[in-house]
């Protein structure tokens, strides 16, 4: 038989989880805010995960520090069960604007269930990660630790993410776009502005072109589809005709096939822009790519309820919303759990400085604590659910090794 919510014995270890997330809330607000204040950006993260991975450490686990090679993450282990368990913690910060993306209440959530549900590892027949991923703003730490064998054995991973109010908490059918971040490079020839600009070849004349070809280009892509730029260098005083212009920009849809065919269309752009002023053009990748986010159903399921209990909209989502996460990489390979975390009174769009104050009050922490009880009691339905145990453990990620042969 699966035990249910209303099973007695997974009522009672639902209520020592709560017990647990409540014995830990003063410690765990603390390096929150900590967190907070820090303000760390990707990969400076030096202090942050520094912190979390302490508080970890003193709720029993077994921390290694700079995994994947990346100095800024660590991983906290507990168990030897035989499915296992990935909570990711974020901490990064967004330069000059600080927490307007609620990390500190992804970390406190995160490493809240961790310690709750530490004393239950062996009674679960988990192994349990606390997996500090740094760089998910910019720079795609996930997709770099899953590439490098972090993620190796994982059968589920969950975190969640901090919203506006009236987001309902119900995940299933959400997602997030894949985003991909390159820099173009336009390289002219320099010349004297006012005696001989006839003599030059202007890169800056490039990087207008390209702009007006994509602002032109929007008008015909998909309502769900994002571009975005940002001239990052076209000159530097009057009197100089500009050898070289560097635009980054960035492409966002909800499917691969949708993101490559407008990476191409825009790449377009640019490629006319440098024929049109006859400057060469060079493209690079500046990060990898984000891919979308899948939501998992029976996580999904566990969450809601655990949310509702606590007299949340669990409603069905509307669809589908903007924006990216490299959590996208990880659910494209192992059963993941993304939900929204709505924070009451927020009113106003993330990635602002509003929201990043609302990020550090009461109410914020309060629902960030209710978000570490029903990640905790998601990860105890989903172990103690035989069929569901099942699926997770044959789930375990395991990457691919490349021979001259081909793949194995």
């Amino acid at each position: 038989m699966e035990l249910t919510d209303t099973t007695p014995a997974l009522g009672a270890l639902r209520t020592a989880l709560a017990d647990g997330v409540e014995r830990w809330k003063p410690r765990v607000q603390a390096v929150a805010r900590e967190i907070h204040a820090l303000k760390e950006i990707s990969f400076e993260e030096v202090r942050s995960s520094a912190v979390l991975a302490s508080l970890l450490e003193e709720g029993g686990f077994e921390v290694e520090r700079g995994t994947g090679g990346l100095p800024t993450a660590f991983t906290a282990s507990a168990g030897t069960g035989g499915l296992t368990v990935a909570l990711c913690v974020e901490y990064d910060a967004l330069p000059n604007i600080g927490h307007a993306c609620g990390h500190n209440l992804i970390a406190g959530a995160s490493v809240g269930a961790a310690l709750a549900l530490r004393p239950f590892v062996d009674e679960l027949g988990i192994t349990l990660k606390a997996i500090g991923t740094p760089a998910e703003e910019h720079g795609g730490g996930k997709a770099l630790m899953l590439e490098r064998g972090v993620f190796d054995g994982v059968g589920l991973a969950l975190m969640v993410h901090p919203v506006q109010d009236g987001v309902t908490y119900n995940p299933a059918g959400t997602s997030a776009q894949a985003v991909g971040r390159y820099k173009a490079t336009f390289t002219g020839k320099a010349a004297h502005a006012a005696a001989a600009p006839h003599l030059g070849v202007n890169a800056a004349d490039a990087a207008v072109l390209s702009q007006v070809a994509i602002g032109l280009l929007r008008q015909q892509i998909p309502g769900d589809h994002r571009i975005a730029c940002y001239v990052a260098e076209a000159g530097h005083v009057t009197n100089i005709i500009p050898e070289r212009a560097v635009v980054e920009f960035e492409c966002r849809a909800f499917t691969l096939p949708e993101f490559h065919a407008l990476l191409e269309r825009v790449r377009r752009c640019f490629e006319g822009a440098a024929l049109a002023t006859g400057t060469t053009l060079v493209f690079e990748d500046t990060e990898p790519l984000y891919e979308p986010l899948l939501q998992d159903d029976d996580l999904a399921a566990h969450w809601s309820g655990a949310m509702a209990s606590f007299g949340k909209d669990t409603s069905p989502s509307a669809g589908l919303g903007g924006g990216s996460t490299d959590m996208g990489n990880i659910s494209q390979v192992i059963p993941s759990l993304h939900p929204w975390l709505s924070i009451p009174g927020a009113d106003v769009p993330i990635h602002s400085h509003a929201f990043a104050a609302l990020a550090d009050t009461p109410e914020a922490y309060g629902v960030m604590f209710e978000a570490a009880t029903a990640l905790a009691w998601t990860v105890a339905g989903a172990a103690s659910t035989p069929t569901q145990r099942e699926r997770f453990t044959q789930a375990a990620y395991r990457r691919r090794s490349f021979t001259q042969e081909g793949t194995s």
